[in-house]
This record gives C-alpha cells, sequence and structure tokens, in this order.
C-alpha cells in the first residue's frame, strides 16, 4: 500500500506568530508582508526565526563544537520505524530514568535503529500556559548513554527538551551533551504522540539550513 493512501498524523506545530511557545529572550517567529496580491499581483512575505523555533532537530553542533551540522544529518536516520513510549503519567519536572524505560511495555521495541519518541503529553500545554510549558518532564542522562549503547541515533519528545527547561542561568543540559556528543540527533516539540500506536512509520526531516545547528521539521506519521 501506498503511504500515499494511509492515514497521515501531523507531529508539528503551526508556525503561528499568535499562538507558540518560545523561550524568553529567544527570537520570536515573525511573518511580514512585503508584497500583496491586491497592490503588486502577488503576494510575499520575509520570515525570521531561530533555528530551534517550534517542532525542530537539535543537530550535534548545537552543542559539540565539531559535531554535525543539519545538513549533514544522513536522511536514512530520520525516515523509518518508531517506538512510541508513554509517559503520559510523570508530572511536571519529574525525571524518566532508564529504569522507566525498561518498565514500560514496548520496551522491547528498542533496537538498533529504530527512532524513539517520548510521549509525555506534555504538547497539550503548548502556547496555552508560558509556565507550565516549561515545567516538563525531562530524561536523564543514563537513559542518553544507554540508547546509543543500544543503536539509537535519532529521539523525539513532545515537549520543549529532554532536558528540564531552565530559562536562566546557570544552564545545565547533561542529555544534550550526553546524546549530541555521541552523534545522536533530538527533536523537540513534538506533538499528536497520543494519536500514534506503539509503532509507527515516521519522516522527520528538516529544512536544509547548511552549517546549522538546528532547523524547523514538518514531522509526519503514518499509519
Amino acid at each position: 500500500m501506498s503511504v500515499f493512501t494511509m492515514s497521515l498524523v501531523d507531529l508539528s506545530h503551526p508556525f503561528d506568530p499568535e499562538r507558540m511557545s518560545i523561550p524568553p529572550g529567544l527570537p520570536q517567529f515573525i511573518s511580514c508582508p512585503i508584497a500583496t496580491v491586491p497592490k503588486d499581483g502577488f503576494s510575499m512575505h520575509t520570515v525570521s526565526f531561530g533555528s530551534h523555533t517550534g517542532t525542530h532537530i537539535d543537530a550535534p553542533s548545537h552543542f559539540i563544537a565539531d559535531g554535525k551540522t543539519i545538513d549533514q544529518i544522513p536522511l536514512t536516520a530520520l525516515v523509518g520505524s518508531a517506538v512510541v513510549l508513554d509517559f503520559t503519567y510523570k508530572g511536571p519536572k519529574e525525571v524518566i530514568t532508564w529504569a522507566d524505560i525498561t518498565k514500560s511495555p514496548h520496551a522491547d521495541k528498542i533496537e538498533p535503529g529504530i527512532i524513539v519518541l517520548f510521549h509525555t503529553g506534555w504538547s497539550k500545554h503548548w502556547a496555552a500556559d508560558e509556565q507550565i510549558y516549561w515545567d516538563h518532564p525531562y530524561l536523564s542522562p543514563d537513559v542518553a548513554e544507554q540508547l546509543i549503547a543500544r543503536g539509537i541515533s535519532v529521539i523525539g519528545i513532545d515537549c520543549a527538551s529532554p532536558d528540564k527547561s531552565l530559562l536562566e542561568p546557570p544552564w545545565n543540559f547533561p542529555f544534550h551533551l550526553a546524546f549530541l556528543g555521541r552523534g545522536g540527533f533530538i527533536v523537540e516539540n513534538l506533538t499528536t504522540l497520543g494519536e500514534l500506536g506503539p509503532k509507527v512509520m515516521v519522516n522527520l526531516l528538516p529544512i536544509n539550513l547548511v552549517g546549522c545547528d538546528g532547523a524547523p521539521v514538518r514531522g509526519i506519521a503514518w499509519k
């Protein structure tokens, strides 16, 4: 069966300047018309945003000086089978450990090359409550080490970060450093993971921004 005849699920938040969760101090999304159909015969906009705005992917160069940039990520790493792990029972600022993952009913589906998606349910707070969105559950560094050891190079999560979201210094990103530092890739701010089964096919390809440390993703899953 062709993928185009299957049911598609959009895993990305819209780029909507009126409804986005962007950390304080980071660039806001701006979309400005520079031509209109009534005046110019065509429509065109300039757009401006940070490389880690909305649903996006972190390349290793986000934290690793000589790490891969967005254009160096293999396309094959970002399209394929994914396992969805449910941690919606975790509360604000609760940690998800490797021991938690081993207790998941679908932990046995974690195998080399698969994409691991962490469903926290936190996407429901996107653009709704600017404080609680940053109080999401997070992953402990041992999760990064265990996943890399099992041949996992891509993870996604439906909240702002796999680390605690710290809105002021001192900054601390142990999961990012452990996972990106070992060549992994992280997709953040996913949504609608609750509509997926435990194992699906996904496409998490970003805009090909040469030399950049992050880029927006229009993620999709199909069943």
